[in-house]
């Protein structure tokens, strides 16, 4: 499969005759990270759905990989990685069972090896024996991110990934997001975080009334940039 990991075109998506996506393009290469900015009910977390097709569009093209969505094989979905608002963890399990789990899903080979590096880099090795109903917000997180990349996917989808994390585990996931760039996977995520996104992102977008309003190339530095975009997009203030 030749193409970009996301080539989207006049993307729709509606819910209950209302539409939540109201004509997205986007396309993200390997080694980008687009980070989305936008308020509540923008339709971030349903474009991150989409893309992770977990939700159909209802109008437009989405291509993943250079295979249109809806045509593509199981093999490919694999090289996907997403983190939502629900962890999806499984409570009962434990967080060693949890990424066990996932990591046979996936087909993946030495998943002992694997799952500890996980566990390791999610800083989770002492708890890895909880079921998972023990576990923080934090830690909730934590293993969500984790599973989210145990099989090494080549795009990256992840909805207010430093929802719930303290600072030292922000500060891991920042570089792991650098690392992942630097070795060209694409990344997508959602923030509301706009500080650290000025110094993360390869390229920031504004989602407003279901379409990417404004855009900006490369890490923009200075916040403020990024602030006063979204209060003249968003607030419509200048």
């Amino acid at each position: 499969m030749v193409g970009p990991p996301i080539r989207a075109t006049g993307l729709v998506r509606g819910f209950a005759g209302a539409n939540v996506l109201a004509g997205v393009d986007l396309t993200v290469e390997a080694g980008e990270l687009v980070a989305l900015l936008g308020p509540n009910g923008a339709g971030k977390t349903t474009l991150l759905r989409v893309l992770a097709t977990l939700l159909r569009p209802s109008g437009g093209v989405l291509a993943l990989f250079g295979t249109d969505s809806r045509a593509l094989a199981p093999a490919a979905l694999r090289r996907i990685g997403y983190a939502g608002h629900d962890t999806a963890c499984y409570a009962d399990l434990t967080g060693a069972e949890n990424l066990a789990f996932y990591a046979e899903l996936f087909g993946l080979g030495d998943r002992a090896a694997r799952v500890a590096d996980a566990l390791g880099w999610a800083g989770l090795e002492g708890a890895a024996r909880r079921p998972v109903r023990t576990y923080s917000r934090g830690m909730h997180q934590r293993l969500a991110l984790a599973r989210a990349l145990l099989h090494e996917p080549e795009l990256v989808l992840l909805d207010e990934p430093f929802s719930g994390l303290d600072p030292d585990a922000a500060g891991r996931l920042v570089e792991r997001l650098r690392t992942l760039r630097a070795a060209g996977v694409a990344i997508v995520l959602t923030t509301h975080d706009v500080e650290r996104v000025a110094t993360l992102a390869t390229r920031t977008a504004i989602l407003h009334r279901g379409r990417i309003a404004w855009t900006r190339e490369g890490e923009a530095g200075d916040a403020t940039v990024i602030v006063t975009a979204y209060q003249r997009v968003v607030i419509g203030r200048a």
